[in-house]
Parts: C-alpha cells; sequence; structure tokens
C-alpha cells in the first residue's frame, strides 16, 4: 500500500480562479521573537486543491457541513483524459461503462502540469451531457486536475449546475493523477480522500487530497 499527495502547495501568489481572493502565506510569529512559530493565512475557501459544495452555485442547495462524509472518501476511477487540448469539452463517450454508483471519479487531464503558467486557465472542460451522465449513474464525487470542471473564464456554469444539482461534490486543481492511472491499469484498487476542512455553512474548502493505491 502507498499514498500519493494529488494537492498542490499553498503559497503566496499560486493561481485561484479569475476574480476570487488571492493567496498570501507568512509569517505571524517567529520563535526567535516570540518562542512559537505560527503562519497568517490569507485564502479563499476556492484556494488551491478544494472541493465545491453544491452551495458554492446555489444559496438553497446543501453546505459542505451539512454533506455526508462519505462524499469526500472512497474508491476511485481514474478517466484518461491526457489527450484533450486546450479548451476541449469532455463528452459523455469518455466515460465509457459507466462508472459505478458511489465511485469517486477523477478525471486525468494532465493540465496540471501548466499549474503556475499562463496556459493553465485553458483546460479542458466537461460537457453538460458528461455531467448528466455522470449523475444519472450515481456518481456524487467528481474530481479534475485543472482550475474548474467548466472552462474558465465562464459566464455560466452546466457542469457545476448539474453536478451540484444532485448534490454531488466537485473537487479542482488536483494534481499528480498519471501514478494511479498507471496503478489503475496494473490492476491495484485505488481509495481517494477529500476531506476538506471544517467550515461551517461553507461553499467549499481546501483539501489535502490523497489516494491509497493498493
Amino acid at each position: 500500500m502507498r499514498l500519493i499527495d494529488l494537492s498542490v502547495p499553498i503559497a503566496t501568489g499560486m493561481p485561484v480562479y479569475p476574480g476570487d481572493p488571492r493567496v498570501t502565506v507568512a509569517p505571524a510569529l517567529s520563535a526567535t521573537d516570540d518562542g512559537v512559530n505560527v503562519l497568517h493565512l490569507d485564502m479563499g475557501s476556492q484556494s488551491g486543491t478544494h472541493v465545491d459544495a453544491p452551495f458554492h452555485i446555489d444559496d438553497t442547495l446543501p453546505t459542505l457541513d451539512q454533506l455526508p462524509l462519505e462524499r469526500f472518501w472512497g474508491p476511485a476511477v481514474v478517466v484518461d483524459a491526457r489527450g484533450a487540448g486546450p479548451r476541449t469539452p469532455l463528452g459523455p463517450s469518455l466515460f465509457e461503462g459507466p462508472p459505478r454508483a458511489g465511485t469517486i471519479v477523477l478525471v486525468a487531464t494532465g493540465w496540471s502540469r501548466h499549474w503556475g503558467t499562463d496556459a493553465y486557465p485553458a483546460h479542458p472542460y466537461l460537457t453538460p451531457e458528461a455531467a448528466e451522465l455522470l449523475v444519472a449513474a450515481g456518481i456524487r464525487t467528481v474530481g479534475i486536475d485543472a482550475l474548474s470542471v467548466d472552462t474558465t473564464p465562464a459566464d455560466d456554469f452546466p457542469a457545476h449546475r448539474i453536478l451540484c444539482g444532485a448534490h454531488a461534490v466537485i473537487a479542482e486543481n488536483l494534481t499528480g493523477l498519471d501514478p494511479l492511472l498507471d496503478a489503475q491499469s496494473a490492476g491495484e484498487p485505488i481509495e481517494v480522500s477529500l476531506l476538506p476542512l471544517r467550515l461551517p455553512a461553507a461553499d467549499g474548502a481546501p483539501v489535502r487530497a490523497v489516494a491509497r493505491v493498493g
């Protein structure tokens, strides 16, 4: 059994969705002057590797703390979309099967290789039809190694609305999914943890996303 980190590091100036709060990490206390080291964190709820609660797109939908913990931890299937180019729509044909109900579906676009560059916002994205297929299959947790499951920037968020409307959780800005595809090809079981910070009435929260393989 091995653990694989699927999270980007939290750092000052890191990429954020257009319009979201910028991230700043700075010393607040130091062991030299104050006897302890403490960091001051200034960031939004959607910073870095994070999960969206349904409330993210609609005030009437469940907040983060209203969702069962099972949404954030369980067996995972990784879908290989690494051949998709910039701003390519990912349709239902990508999800042949479809995945088994209750499975966490991770979409590996390979776009995390562009993290911190101008190319990162030009990622592939889910079509409404793909989101509808996943919801109909009983999938309630979907992750992607990109800034959003919709286009960036966007005037509307159809994939978000379909998934969140079904009370699904969306994980974004994942990284390091290639080893999971290799493990899956080798027949190894994959389990993923996307447990968020416990923020009452929140739209989402940063996570330390981790996969357990084998």
